[in-house]
């Protein structure tokens, strides 16, 4: 039996190798490429063709919300399951109407992954009841536990990711194609919303909602 091609990305080898040992104790999937950023992972997904891609949503270069629909929009069959250290119910709805296919956390055992992997590689949608719910209400995040992030729109979200990463406002503008003028008055709201006054204190607030790894920021 010819075995899926899967496209790894995670940005710690470690994780790669975990997840590539468990992989291969099973007869149909196959890691067959690895990317530690996700500038590489765009570029593995356009030069070949694969069967899913198993995604980190944080990772250096191109990350998150974007990376998804980036792989979407060029290759809106391929599926793609979101692998993350992020609670799902923080990021998971946004992930899914990017255009991923699941989402699953790194606190997940191996046969969960296995079982994941296989059901978005072939054409299903996997995500935890949790997400499920809130997906069939129509409800994002903030209904469940109102927290302040979960008010922002998806750009809002994309732009705060990046402040609280440390990239500066024409280094932002320049990766979403707008104004410096336009990402200043997102920032704004964004503080509004969140009832802040400046960006270490969005640094501490994403830090302890887990919404970035410690060691990023």
């Amino acid at each position: 039996m010819e075995k899926l091609r899967v496209l790894l990305a995670d940005d710690h080898t470690i994780i790669r190798d975990g997840l590539k040992q468990i992989l291969a104790d099973t007869d149909d999937l196959a890691v067959c490429g690895e990317a530690a950023n996700g500038n590489e992972a765009l570029l593995l997904v356009r030069e070949q063709d694969w069967d899913v891609v198993v995604l980190d949503i944080s990772m250096p270069g191109r990350s998150g919300l974007d990376l998804i629909r980036l792989i979407h929009d060029e290759k809106p069959k391929l599926p793609i399951l979101i692998l993350s250290m992020h609670h799902e119910e923080q990021y998971a709805v946004r992930a899914l109407h990017a255009g991923a296919a699941g989402y699953l956390t790194k606190e997940s055992d191996a046969d969960l992954l296995v079982h994941a992997i296989r059901r978005v590689a072939r054409g299903g949608v996997y995500v935890s009841a949790t997400v499920a719910e809130l997906m069939a209400r129509g409800l994002m995040p903030a209904a469940a536990n109102e927290l302040p992030h979960t008010a922002l729109s998806d750009r809002e979200f994309q732009i705060f990711h990046r402040l609280v990463l440390g990239q500066g406002l024409t280094d932002i503008a320049n990766e979403l194609s707008l104004s410096v003028k336009t990402i200043s008055t997102h920032k704004t709201r964004i503080l509004q919303k969140m009832a802040m006054t400046n960006t270490s204190e969005l640094i501490r607030y994403a830090v302890a909602h887990h919404l970035v790894k410690s060691t990023d920021v």
